[in-house]
């Protein structure tokens, strides 16, 4: 895989897809995402996690968080990203690392990255935060705000120890009376990513059926506090959510999730692949439990 193209590729694609999007469909986007208000939840200490997929497909539920940020009252938000790994270094790095048995310490890569951090690292070429930056910018603009606070983080190689991630101290400063949301595409599928076209299901109702199971399955380890588990679910369900997830929970303690909404995103010409090649798009709410 030629990583530097594939992320070229992505973030060329996001560009048009955005464009395309135009200013009326963002704003259709924005009403339709006011089916859902989920601000009592990040009130409360919720998390609400969003896809990063095309924004055709997924904009209305990334909105809904932008909604549920600008609605919860609260004067800052911490975005914990995912940190693709678009550098053959990082996905060596994440791959020794879910292997097991190494020195997480002697991971030159391990951290946190974002905006005044001393390791900037490669978070700013990365796609994830595209659709909610553009949704965050029409909405604040249309109120006619501000907005609070949005403050960027993206962990990498969490690696079942979130506690001694460098910078976490720093972070959980940093979420003390925030919202926090988080995105992840946690469930990709088919040809295009390495799964055997007799093996692979169609983003049907009996595919997403499937893929829905199984990020509910990665759900359930995470409420656990199951951290190494959850790492290697990720793995075998093709998450990108494994830092992020691990991140989140460890801040916020015991929590429990579910699917609000699902949609997908067909990638079968991003990966030039036959079909099916496709991500699954949930918006999944976290609430804090006793």
């Amino acid at each position: 895989m030629d990583r530097d193209q594939l992320q070229k590729d992505i973030q060329a694609q996001y560009r048009k897809e955005h464009e395309e999007l135009g200013e009326s469909g963002t704003l259709e986007m924005l009403e339709k995402a006011r089916q859902w208000d989920l601000s009592q939840t990040l009130k409360d200490g919720g998390i609400l996690v969003f896809p990063h997929a095309g924004v055709a497909d997924c904009g209305h539920q990334i909105a809904a968080c932008v909604h549920a940020c600008l609605d919860s009252g609260l004067d800052r938000v911490v975005f914990i990203s995912v940190l693709h790994a678009f550098t053959d270094e990082m996905e060596e790095a994440r791959q020794r690392v879910a292997q097991g048995g190494v020195d997480l310490e002697q991971e030159r890569l391990r951290g946190i990255q974002g905006t005044g951090l001393p390791f900037e690292g490669t978070w700013h070429l990365d796609h994830a935060p595209y659709s909610f930056r553009h949704f965050w910018k029409a909405e604040t603009e249309r109120r006619g705000i501000d907005g609070p606070e949005v403050i960027e983080r993206f962990p990498y190689l969490a690696g079942g120890h979130p506690e001694t991630l460098p910078g976490i101290e720093d972070l959980q400063k940093l979420v003390k009376d925030a919202a926090i949301v988080s995105t992840a595409d946690p469930f990709h599928h088919g040809v295009g990513y390495g799964d055997a076209l007799e093996d692979s299901y169609q983003p049907n109702e009996e595919g997403l059926a499937h893929a829905a199971k199984v990020i509910e399955d990665g759900m359930a380890i995470l409420e656990q506090g199951n951290y190494w588990g959850y790492n290697q679910h990720c793995v075998e369900a093709k998450s990108d959510a494994r830092d992020a997830g691990q991140v989140f929970r460890f801040l916020r303690g015991p929590m429990k999730g579910r699917i609000v909404d699902m949609a997908y995103t067909d990638s079968t010409d991003l990966y030039n692949t036959p079909p099916p090649t496709w991500v699954a798009a949930p918006l999944i709410e976290w609430q804090l439990t006793p």
